[in-house]
């Protein structure tokens, strides 16, 4: 694979799009977009989150090229303009598992060694549940 160089103007515009998947609450709305078109009202009701915080975020989604919208009558549908956004949520769920199955290799070989258990690598104790 051939890794061509990344010039400063097109790292900006990178960190731009990924700061615009930095929120929970647009990671949110894109996936529910993900099933089909969607009303702000649909989002509302889907997400849990006010209306005027949806149209907020669904305004940097449109920005950002990763949503579309069009016109229905008195409506407003929005849709995934760029599918290549769940690439990259499954990239860093990839990550995440990867992450957390080292960890557990990690604790369990802990308290194998003698670590007692509920206690952390650090030796102070978690908090009982």
């Amino acid at each position: 694979m051939v890794h061509k160089r990344l010039t400063a103007e097109m790292l900006a515009l990178i960190a731009e799009r990924l700061r615009a998947l930095a929120e929970p609450a647009r990671l949110q709305i894109l996936n529910e977009l993900r099933s089909g078109e969607r009303t702000v009202t649909d989002l509302v009701e889907g997400t849990g989150l006010g209306q005027a915080n949806v149209s907020k975020h669904l305004q940097l989604l449109l920005a950002a090229g990763f949503v579309g919208r069009r016109k229905d009558g008195l409506y407003t549908r929005y849709r995934i303009a760029d599918e290549d956004v769940f690439r990259i949520c499954e990239i860093m769920c990839g990550r995440l598992e990867v992450e957390a199955r080292r960890r557990r290799h990690l604790l369990v070989g802990s308290r194998s060694k003698g670590t007692p258990r509920g206690a952390q690598l650090d030796g102070s104790k978690w908090p009982s549940r």
